[in-house]
């Protein structure tokens, strides 16, 4: 049997590369996902004007149906398309943290025609960008034990609390957030989830300098912050069931990280042939060559675990544990090539801002902010244990 893309699929490549040569200035290579986008203003304008440029040509969103502003692409068509952005460091590509990925298919299924009519076209046009708020102070991994509160009165909820670790919360105009609104009952009964205006009075956003010295994320307080309750998804205290959905959606990010980390796999190749020690090219010490192979036979085994778990939705098939799986691999593989690629540079490999820093500070930068692939959008132990449990079959605990 032969495996290979349609034409279609070929075709659609081929103009994301002729795009992206075009659209990106020359020699870019980014600076990390949303590390670069909303971590600095020049990132965050690169990001505001590449997303409606995607937006033009209904990129931004394709995988969504026509009727939301999407190209209702096949599930294999939708990964080609996240391979090539994320592999080039296309800026802008999510409408902030979720919106494109999560967010908007989440609102297709339990939002009402409002929310839909009032959403998603802002999303697919380029215009409103989002951050999600599930993480708290006290709050990781066990994310059904958020504590944020939110109180109903008459149609309004009123919200106080605290949100962390917030990405892109300082750029974005609407937040998806879940909030307890019932405190006796058992955790995962007494969530719901509401969209929420991020010019709300009573909503104070502190962003946080992170080791790679951007403000990528926030601090998020709310003060008695009124959200209408029309705002809501779905039914008061089943936000568990949404958030878990878009948790589903979120963690097909596999290959986002796997194209990152493919790129800086190949860069790093590059930079072994040119680079020198006693005289010799790097790609020619054997311990170095051995290394490089292995992480980019990683890098092929997790663009084709991404590739499967498409051709499985394409079929109409849950890809549950294999996204987990996909997900896991390329978090570590970021880790890996990151840190191999800095232990062979020596002191060069710490530049960043430099006419002297090799790859332009591509691998530095990345060895500083992947540190958090491992952990957003479910930790390597949660999706380990997700693996165990409904792919492997064994019992919990």
């Amino acid at each position: 049997m032969e495996f290979g893309f349609t034409e279609k699929e070929n075709t659609l490549r081929k103009e994301l590369r002729e795009f992206i040569a075009k659209e990106l200035p020359p020699g870019w290579v980014g600076e990390g996902g949303v590390n670069e986008e909303y971590g600095t203003d020049k990132g965050w304008e690169a990001a505001k004007i590449m997303a409606k440029k995607l937006a033009a040509r209904k990129w931004l969103t394709i995988a969504w149906p026509e009727e939301y502003g999407g190209l209702s692409a096949s599930h294999m068509e939708h990964v080609i398309y996240r391979e090539e952005v994320a592999y080039h460091s296309v800026p802008g590509t999510d409408m902030g943290v979720g919106g494109v990925n999560w967010i908007g298919p989440t609102l297709m299924m339990f939002g009402t025609e409002e929310q839909k009519n009032r959403h998603l076209p802002k999303i697919a046009a380029g215009e409103t960008f989002w951050c999600t708020a599930y993480s708290e102070p006290e709050v990781g991994s066990d994310m059904a034990s958020m504590k944020c509160r939110a109180v109903r009165k008459d149609n309004e909820y009123v919200i106080n609390g605290q949100k962390v670790w917030i990405s892109g919360g300082h750029r974005a105009d609407w937040c998806w957030i879940g909030v307890r609104t019932d405190p006796n009952v058992p955790k995962h009964r007494g969530i719901t989830l509401l969209l929420v205006n991020m010019k709300t009075p009573g909503i104070t956003v502190k962003p946080l300098l992170n080791m790679a010295n951007s403000y990528a994320n926030s601090e998020v307080f709310f003060d008695d912050a009124h959200v209408p309750v029309e705002n809501r998804i779905g039914e008061e205290n089943q936000g568990w069931r949404y958030i878990i959905t878009a948790l589903d959606f979120e963690r097909t990010a596999g290959i986002d990280l796997t194209a990152r980390a493919h790129r800086m796999a190949d860069e790093l190749v590059k930079y072994c042939k040119q680079a020198k020690r006693n005289g010799r090219p790097l790609s020619e010490d054997p311990v170095i060559r051995n290394r490089l192979a292995d992480l980019l036979v990683e890098c092929e085994v997790g663009r084709l675990m991404c590739y499967r778990i498409a051709w499985m939705e394409d079929r109409s098939q849950v890809p549950n544990y294999e996204s987990s799986t996909a997900k896991t691999l390329g978090a570590e593989l970021g880790q890996k090539i990151s840190n191999f690629g800095l232990n062979i540079m020596g002191l060069y490999g710490q530049l960043e801002h430099s006419h002297s820093a090799p790859i332009k500070g591509m691998l530095h930068e990345a060895y500083l902010y992947t540190r958090g692939d491992t952990i957003a959008g479910g930790t390597s132990e949660i999706n380990r244990n997700v693996i165990a449990m409904r792919g492997l079959g064994l019992p919990r605990g």
